[in-house]
């Protein structure tokens, strides 16, 4: 195809007073199934090449196609990353939802909407740009079935032109998206190098928003946290996954399918992994426990209600010590909830995940750097402590996308813990599977296989003495439970610390975990400029360190900010540190949305009677 000539500058910024420069949330409404994907993506895909900080939250229906969905953008010159209440850039292509996403437009925001959906005159402070979608598609004539896909293309092509997007940076996307295949390619833009010219004819300038590059994201990758958790887990050394499909954690088990006969094969092209779709998350976990006791490092995701079924094979892992991983990637609750929205509820639930008295350890990544190395880590930890390990992302942090920096290959060798070989067999003059001879609470361990008559040994979810035999005695038990105790205790040490922020002469503390660590970030600048000096204690692992209750101690009052109905972080610190527990005060909010700074900011003030 020939290349069109076109002019791909908006109106000079320069030259305009009230510019605002790569500063800006933009929302794109469409329905649920029109291919509006492929368009979304290469919007931010062409943003984040030409070195503009972005970030990119997709809000859509957890039914049928048709429904609206909505993908917004953020743009920040700054590096901010959260998601804003505000929208200054509404591409308006769902004429059911045109009336409310009108609504949620600054004044001075822009409006583009397809020419054949009427134009309601209820605002004079947008500027509104019309679209003639139908006629260059029809110009176009693209394959029938493929005519409401390539539509969205339309609005790719006039939003680059009147802000400034380069048509370089469109293609590049493009050419990423469908892997350098030309058809697909040349078809899309055709229609958004159309689009773009019309814009150009007919269409003057008359809002006030621009991009134009920079080199903000030089060096870094633009991902999902499901992706990252999957490259993490590989390089960890994975083997044997077992999943069953659930919103929104399948992609982290589609990830490693489509990285896995990549990246784990032997030197003659043979497969060293498996992946095994069960028959519900009963079994996923019923699979995964027994690769992991076979000697497999071994996990499986899911989220709320998949962790409800997999409840008795967790206690059973935590009972007979086989080290798994688990991926609870949180969604709203309870039952079904809300299964396309993020959330932080499920911490007490995993905590205490097990009928008896279980305390599961649980790792809380923020950002796509640490669900890479969580995925690798948390086999480590398993191993180690010869116990589940929990690692809890959510939908915004697992399905969204992210800038990060780019990924560093483990340098520590594999910790398989205290694993006994022959060789090891032949040098102790007793092995016994639940003894604990070091005083860490960890015993020894031998693998199913292991050639040596001193190897074998009953793995037990029963009662049991330090050599595995069965027994009902209460001593057995309560020394049982004492060892996998400090077990425990031993492991809160070693897990990852929390990272910690402070600002000289600040009396308040903010707490938080996961993915509302860049609204959090943001706020703390935003309180800062309204004269308020706040520390900041991100947690990573509980149990918690011993720099937690510290923080807490140190501070007339910490908020424990979360996504959550019922505080949930709240409670544990409040378990965790009793004699500071006044000193703890709740800032949740549970909407099914990413937090923003605004909330926070505000939240925070009004508490202290700002």
């Amino acid at each position: 195809m020939a290349e069109k000539q076109l002019t791909l500058v908006a109106s000079n910024p320069e030259d305009d007073p009230e510019a605002v420069i790569n500063d800006f949330s933009m929302v794109v409404a469409t329905v649920n199934g029109s291919g509006s994907q492929t368009s979304n993506m290469a919007l931010i895909r062409a943003l984040f090449s030409m070195g503009i900080p972005i970030s990119g939250k997709n809000l859509f229906p957890s039914n049928i196609q048709g429904l609206p969905t909505w993908f917004t953008i953020r743009a920040s010159q700054e590096g901010y990353t959260a998601r804003r209440e505000t929208t200054e850039i509404l591409v308006a292509m769902n004429h059911a939802t045109f009336l409310e996403d009108l609504e949620g437009l600054v004044g001075g925001g822009v409006c583009f909407y397809p020419d054949h959906i009427a134009k309601p005159d209820l605002r004079d402070d947008v500027v509104f740009y019309p679209m003639p979608v139908r006629e260059i598609i029809k110009a176009n004539d693209p394959p029938r079935e493929l005519r409401d896909y390539m539509s969205n293309m339309v609005y790719v092509g006039v939003v680059s032109q009147m802000i400034g997007i380069e048509i370089e940076a469109i293609r590049g996307a493009l050419e990423s998206h469908f892997k350098g295949r030309e058809k697909p390619i040349n078809m899309n833009m055709s229609i958004i190098e159309d689009a773009a010219n019309w814009a150009s004819e007919n269409l003057v300038k008359e809002d006030h928003y621009y991009v134009q590059a920079g080199d903000q994201t030089d060096d870094l990758i633009l991902l999902d946290g499901n992706t990252a958790a999957a490259l993490g887990a590989i390089y960890g050394g994975l083997s044997f996954t077992a999943w069953y499909p659930i919103t929104p954690a399948s992609s982290l088990s589609d990830a490693l399918k489509g990285y896995l006969p990549r990246l784990r094969r032997d030197e003659e092209g043979k497969q060293t992994y498996a992946v095994i779709q069960a028959e519900d998350e009963l079994a996923a976990a019923g699979m995964t426990v027994g690769a992991a006791w076979a000697g497999a490092r071994a996990m499986t995701s899911t989220s709320g209600p998949g962790i409800s079924l997999m409840a008795e094979f967790v206690g059973l892992a935590f009972f007979a010590e086989i080290p798994i991983v688990i991926w609870d990637v949180q969604r709203m609750g309870p039952s079904t909830g809300l299964p396309t929205r993020t959330s932080q509820g499920d911490l007490l639930f995993v905590r205490f995940l097990g009928h008896g008295d279980t305390q599961q350890i649980m790792l809380l990544p923020g950002n796509l750097e640490e669900c890479f190395e969580f995925g690798w880590r948390a086999f480590d930890l398993a191993e180690r402590y010869q116990t589940p390990i929990f690692v809890l992302s959510d939908l915004d942090l697992g399905m969204n996308l992210w800038m990060s920096a780019q990924f560093r290959y483990p340098d520590e060798p594999m910790d398989r813990g205290k694993m006994l070989s022959a060789e090891d067999l032949d040098e102790i003059g007793e092995f016994a599977r639940y003894r604990d001879v070091d005083g860490d609470g960890i015993a020894y361990r031998t693998l199913p296989g292991t050639d040596h008559p001193k190897a074998a040994y009953f793995t037990r979810g029963t009662g049991h003495d330090d050599a595995a035999v069965y027994s009902e005695r209460p001593e057995h038990y309560v020394e049982n439970m004492e060892r996998i105790a400090r077990k425990l205790e031993t492991a809160r040490v070693n897990l990852p610390a929390p990272v910690i922020s402070t600002q000289d002469g600040a009396r308040i503390g903010l707490i938080g975990f996961g993915s509302s660590d860049p609204a959090i970030v943001e706020a703390i600048d935003r309180l800062k400029d309204e004269g308020m000096l706040v520390d900041y204690l991100r947690i990573r692992a509980v149990p918690f360190s011993d720099e937690v209750p510290q923080f807490i101690d140190a501070h007339e009052r910490s908020y424990v900010i979360e996504m959550n109905t019922d505080g949930q972080m709240y409670q544990l610190l409040q378990l965790a540190a009793p004699e500071n527990a006044l000193k703890l005060s709740k800032l949740n909010l549970n909407h099914g949305l990413p937090l923003s700074a605004r909330w926070i900011t505000v939240s925070v003030l009004k508490q202290e009677g700002r």
